[in-house]
């Protein structure tokens, strides 16, 4: 179902899109309504209940609005690019999960597709493309009649209910729709995140605006909304994007299978340090948060990890690879920073910190919804 399997692969997908060409800022979602008809009142468990229970749609053709404002575009080199400055654009999906974005700016296009598993970014500023494994997933269909009931949602909102303040299901207009909006606040954990908010569609239960806001602003710094949107079935033409001759390709596997393998996910710090070519550093704590996972992913062939300390918004991601000959300078020049006497970069944004440095062959990225004290804290501590 649409709702259900494309607009969460979406919002991964374009989470993946900043992770890559930000350095590493989270994406959470978010939403606020528009002029127009609205639906009736409802409690939250009910229009969530009526979503899921309302009939599949086969496609969706919409155009979008997306903006960023993370960072000071204007202090980096490569600031054009729609995926950091934000753009207008246009978004096909189809109830399999197969999705483009399309992100258009007068310095340059942006392209987003994905089957489902894999995820393709193209970012025509630079001449750069990302192809991106992603993690392994339940691809089983649901049952049919499997919808839960509003008691059985309520039990769950119960229980995020525990770790975050969740509003009421507003009526709302979005794209012209009769839209529900909800509010989400972390209760603890939440690192420079504030709230997020999230509108459906009242009849179909398709997600049509999506936001986030940190800390001590007003504004959304992320957000992502249809703007005209229809239903109906998706040509395939409009789901491709082959890229251009003469694009530089990065592959990245982050189930850490390779381009070849299909064996099952490495995790696990003693497994994972196996299979890498260097000294893999994962310390029980960093910055007094407890050690999660361990996870091996595959660097255009090269293998890394993924090790993330604590739990929420308020967690640190920490990755490692094997250093380029490029080092640790990555497609976007950054500010730069000390770390234990050795040079790094740091990109400090209004919902996070990326802070990157090469040491013994090795480049390690820590990523965090923090401030650039704590990451760097936690990179002195690697």
């Amino acid at each position: 179902m649409l709702r259900r399997t494309s607009t969460t692969r979406l919002l991964a997908i374009i989470a993946t899109a900043l992770v890559v060409l930000c350095g590493g800022a989270a994406i959470a979602v978010a939403a606020i309504g528009g002029s127009g008809a609205t639906p009736p009142p409802k409690p939250l468990a009910q229009a969530v209940h009526d979503a899921l229970a309302a009939p599949p749609v086969q496609g969706v053709t919409a155009r979008i609005s997306f903006t960023n404002h993370l960072v000071d575009t204007g202090s980096l080199p490569q600031g054009s690019t729609p995926l950091l400055s934000g753009a207008s654009g246009r978004l096909w999906a189809t109830a399999d999960g197969r999705i483009r974005l399309e992100l258009q700016s007068d310095r340059g296009d942006a392209q987003i597709t994905s089957d489902g598993t894999t995820v393709t970014i193209l970012d025509s500023s630079t001449n750069q493309a990302y192809r991106i494994t992603l993690p392994h997933r339940n691809t089983a269909k649901p049952e049919q009649g499997s919808t839960p009931s509003v008691a059985d949602i309520q039990r769950t909102l119960g229980d995020i209910a525990s770790s975050a303040d969740i509003g009421s299901a507003v009526p709302s207009n979005v794209a012209g729709r009769p839209a529900y909006t909800v509010r989400i606040s972390p209760k603890h954990d939440g690192g420079l995140t504030n709230a997020a908010e999230l509108a459906w569609d009242a009849a179909t239960g398709t997600p049509l605006r999506a936001a986030v806001y940190a800390s001590g602003d007003a504004k959304p710094v992320l957000q992502l909304e249809a703007t005209d949107i229809s239903f109906g079935p998706v040509a395939a033409s409009d789901l491709q994007a082959p890229l251009p001759s003469g694009v530089k390709v990065s592959n990245v596997d982050l189930g850490g299978h390779g381009p070849v393998s299909s064996g099952p996910e490495v995790t696990g710090a003693g497994p994972v340090s196996k299979a890498i070519p260097f000294r893999l550093a994962a310390p029980g704590t960093l910055v007094g948060l407890p050690r999660h996972e361990v996870r091996l992913v595959d660097f255009d062939g090269s293998k890394g990890a993924v090790v993330t300390y604590g739990k929420g918004l308020g967690g640190i991601a920490v990755l490692e690879q094997p250093a380029t000959t490029g080092g640790a300078n990555g497609s976007l020049p950054l500010p730069k920073v000390s770390i234990g006497g050795v040079d790094g970069q740091e990109l400090a944004t209004a919902l996070g910190t990326v802070v990157r440095f090469e040491r013994g062959g090795v480049t390690y990225t820590i990523i965090g919804s923090v401030p650039p004290a704590a990451a760097e804290a936690a990179a002195r501590g690697l």
